[in-house]
């Protein structure tokens, strides 16, 4: 669950009162646009994605106007705008007109849950407007912090003294950026991100610093977010019917969280675990089918349902069925491993047997078990398996589900299909 952009940026900032830039949002009508202009004298015209997808500017996906004109011309161009970066591919429903912010100093700052430091860290520096990896290493502070203490005021300065910021800036930043923890904290977020922050001048040359663009990211069983009362079409717009069908499937237990990457992959990954989810998703790249983590200890026959809805809508096409995770702690893999094996058991049956390569990396409680149970069926089913165990690192288990998908690319998938009775397998 992301936001992007100002036009519900602005309105999550209000509840902390951290200043934000002049935002008119799709419906607005031309007086309110010739108003705008009026203001600022200049203005910013974007493209309104779903979720979380970078490098708009970079892509020319982001227009400026004086005048009404140019406004309305570049509203019909980004409109409904197609955008893609990476394995990422969105499509803008609307656009915002954003009043432009005049500013020498630009900021970025983000709180993320830091695997690095196990606490929450703040990224500062006084090098904003531009993706943080481009921004010298000696201009950027990362600082933990404890969660129960909270950002401090103490932390805010020292952070921008160590990195050397202007000495205008840091009161005002020290003022207004640990509200920002109490938005994150008490609303549900997982990441907040402002980029940039403009320090605009006023009386007597004072600086404020004013949000110009927005991303936050929201734990979707944390209950907190709700309090918010955002619309729900923000979280489900742009969504696969696949993805709607899983999302019905949230409980308190166990997690489902997933998002189609490729919907022409050739590799199908129910993953258990963030950590284990990223780095999946990363290295599998475009032959990855779905992003998935479905942790938290499923019950049998939530695990089930979900597999049953994975397989209905991309078994077909998968080359390899890659069943990964790291060791869990808690997620018992008898329970979850009988339910992906019985699930695909019955999609045999229904459907007709496909060709597949079974690939499994786990461990944790009633592994053997588990494994065992699910090795029965891939052998009732006549299907090729290999699994690994929790001593295998989990990156050689994905390079090896990569090597399998070439092979099945290069006649692995006829043969099985002729192992299974299949006369043209595709």
């Amino acid at each position: 669950m992301q936001i992007t952009g100002m036009l519900y940026g602005s309105k999550l900032l209000k509840h902390v009162e951290f200043p934000t830039s002049d935002v008119l949002g799709p419906g607005a009508t031309e007086d309110e646009i010739q108003a705008l202009i009026a203001r600022h004298k200049l203005i910013f015209i974007k493209p309104l994605f779903k979720g979380g997808i970078g490098k708009k500017g970079k892509s020319g996906l982001i227009g400026k106007a004086t005048d009404l004109k140019t406004a309305l011309a570049e509203k019909e161009r980004l409109y409904f705008v197609e955008h893609r970066h990476e394995n990422a591919v969105a499509k803008a429903n609307g656009v915002t007109f954003e009043g432009g912010v005049p500013a020498d100093h630009e900021i970025y700052f983000s709180i993320t849950d830091s695997t690095e430091f196990r606490a929450p860290t703040m990224t500062l520096t006084h090098r904003g407007g531009v993706d943080i990896e481009d921004v010298d290493a000696g201009c950027v502070a990362q600082v933990p912090f404890e969660a129960l203490t909270g950002l401090k005021a103490f932390v805010v300065a020292n952070a921008l003294s160590d990195i050397g910021a202007p000495k205008e800036v840091i009161s005002p930043l020290v003022q207004y950026l640990p509200r920002l923890w109490e938005l994150m904290h008490h609303y549900g977020m997982t990441t907040l991100e402002l980029n940039p922050i403009r320090m605009r001048p006023g009386r007597e040359g004072r600086l404020t610093p004013v949000a110009c663009d927005f991303k936050c990211g929201f734990d979707r069983d944390d209950p907190r977010w709700q309090r918010l009362g955002l619309p729900d079409h923000l979280f489900t717009a742009d969504t696969s019917e696949f993805e709607q069908e899983v999302n019905q499937l949230r409980t308190h237990q166990g997690q489902s969280d997933v998002f189609v990457i490729n919907d022409k992959g050739t590799i199908l990954a129910p993953t258990f675990g963030g950590g284990a989810n990223s780095l999946v998703t990363e290295v599998l790249g475009e032959a990855a089918i779905i992003s998935s983590d479905f942790g938290g200890n499923p019950p049998y026959e939530k695990m089930k349902e979900v597999a049953r809805i994975c397989y209905k809508h991309w078994l077909r096409q998968a080359n390899v069925l890659f069943i990964i995770g790291g060791k869990s702690n808690n997620t018992d893999i008898h329970e979850t491993f009988r339910a992906m094996g019985d699930a695909l058991r019955e999609h045999f049956s229904e459907y007709g047997p496909t060709p597949l390569f079974v690939v499994v990396g786990r461990g944790g409680p009633n592994l053997v078990r588990g494994m065992g149970a699910l090795a029965e069926t891939c052998d009732s089913l006549n299907l090729p398996y290999r699994f690994f165990g929790f001593d295998s690192a989990i990156s050689e288990v994905v390079n090896y589900a990569k090597k399998v998908d070439t092979w099945m690319k290069a006649g692995g998938r006829v043969e099985i299909g002729q192992l299974l009775g299949i006369k043209s397998p595709v």
